[in-house]
Formats: C-alpha cells, structure tokens, sequence
C-alpha cells in the first residue's frame, strides 16, 4: 500500500514531538567555583584573527551573594554590545536576569532583549528599516535556563561526564527555549612564555526541540557550534571563546587582552 506523503509528514512530525516532550529537563548546574569581583580587558576577533571590538566584562557580587556580569563591546565600526546578566550562586546556578543591547551595522538587526527568569517574562524591542517592534511573550523558564551564564556553566560542569546540558531563551522576535549540549573534548597543552598548562575544551551544541530542530540544517537556520576553552586548575580560568555574540553574529573569538600603553610608573629619585 502506498502511504500519501502528506500522511508521512504527520508521521514524521509526530515522531519528533514526542521525541522531544520525551526528555527530562536538565537540573541547574551546581557550583563547584564561588565567583567573586574581577575586571578583564576583552578583545573580540574575527576567524582570521583580526580585532574588530574591543570591551570588557565586570563581575560584582553584593551583600546577599548575587553576582552581575557587564560585558561590552565596541566595535571599530561604531556598533555597540552588552550584556547584563544577574544570577545567584548559592549551590547551583540560577539566572535572575539579562538583558541584552546590540546596534550598530555589525548586527543584522539592532535590538534590546530583557528576560526576567522568576517570572518567565521575554521582551525584545527591535528596529527594522527604521520600524520599531515590540514583543511580549511569557515562557514556562526551566531552573537551568543559562542565558550570559555560558562561561560559568563550562567553569562548574563536571569534565569526565559524557554532556552537560541547560536551557537558554534564543530570544528572536519568536521567543523559545532551547538546549545547550556541553561536550567535553580532549585537552589541550595552551603555553605562556615558557609555562605549560592543561587546558579543557568544551563544544557547545544548540539543540531546538520539536519540528524546528528538524527544518532548522535544511534551512540553514542550525546555530553554529561554540567552544569554549578552561585552564584546569583550583582556581579554573577561561583563556578562550568562539562563537557568536548573539543569533544575528557570525562566529567570532574572544580573548583577555591588556592595554596597549605602559601602566604609569613613579619617576624614582
């Protein structure tokens, strides 16, 4: 018997739906590594190693433990990138807000992004061809939801298991949840002057539930892998990110850097 081919993509279709509600949410990720305040000198290159941004990231911790994060961009051709993001780190991870600015021709689209976690609230405001655009959504947030929390989750995720997966928010104009799969990779040997250490590699994989995760690599709609690398160590530190800034980037690296002027010195007698 021949089966119409409409009947074999609502085959198809409903294999994957209950593939995907088949999957138990992923727990927060415990902390393994207290953060504290610091501030870093960022440099951000495009894949042929040229600098097109340069920024920094701020990390303050307040009287009652929550952390917040101020990334920032700015690029040689006048666009501009942050992100804020607010989390506790009492045992495991949980976001508690971030908000998300990027304008500027290095941004297919300019928009501002707030994601309330307590309350599952997505805003995103965008501008299009001078037209401004607003959307409200409400969305069911898992505990583990990661968004500007990438680099603590490959700092606290346990190396020797197979994947460390969390949620984020891929807040377009159609806001949805999706999976974040953290493969760990081998090691690398990274140097610093004549100083050898261990580095951890981690691939991070974007997984979309349902029908869109299927359509999403016909089309070419598929977020590219991000990696991330980790000095082991005590004190763990991140010494290498590749991967878009946001869902309109391409893949671009990140790196500390420092000032390219001496630091003052005291004129001696």
């Amino acid at each position: 018997m021949r089966i119409p081919v409409q009947r074999l993509f609502a085959i198809l279709v409903t294999f994957v739906l209950l593939l995907s509600v088949n999957r138990v949410a992923a727990d927060p990720v415990p902390v393994k590594h207290i953060q504290g305040d610091f501030f870093a000198f960022l440099a951000l290159r495009d894949l042929d190693g040229q600098p097109i941004a340069y920024g920094d990231l701020k990390q303050v911790v307040n009287n009652d433990g929550q952390v917040m994060d101020d990334l920032q961009f700015r690029f040689k051709d006048g666009s501009f990138f942050e992100e804020i993001t607010k989390f506790t780190q009492h045992h495991e991870l949980r976001l508690v807000s971030d908000q998300v600015v990027q304008k500027g021709p290095s941004f297919k689209q300019e928009s501002e992004t707030w994601i309330d976690a307590a309350t599952g609230k997505i805003t995103v405001r965008s501008t299009d061809n001078g037209k401004e655009k607003v959307t409200n959504k409400h969305l069911d947030l898992p505990p583990d939801v990661s968004n500007g929390l990438l680099w603590m989750v490959a700092l606290n995720a346990n190396p020797a298991a197979p994947e460390t997966t969390v949620s984020m928010v891929a807040a377009s104009s159609g806001p949805r949840v999706v999976k974040l799969n953290f493969v760990p990779a081998p090691e690398q040997a990274i140097k610093v002057g004549p100083l050898t250490y261990r580095a951890q590699h981690y691939i991070v994989k974007t997984k979309i539930k349902g029908v869109a995760g299927v359509i999403a690599p016909i089309v070419g709609k598929q977020p590219p892998d991000i990696h991330i690398w980790i000095v082991k160590s005590e004190a763990p530190a991140i010494v290498g990110f590749e991967g878009p800034l946001s869902e309109s980037t391409p893949v671009w690296r990140m790196e500390q850097t420092v000032p390219a002027k001496d630091v003052p010195k005291t004129k001696t007698e």
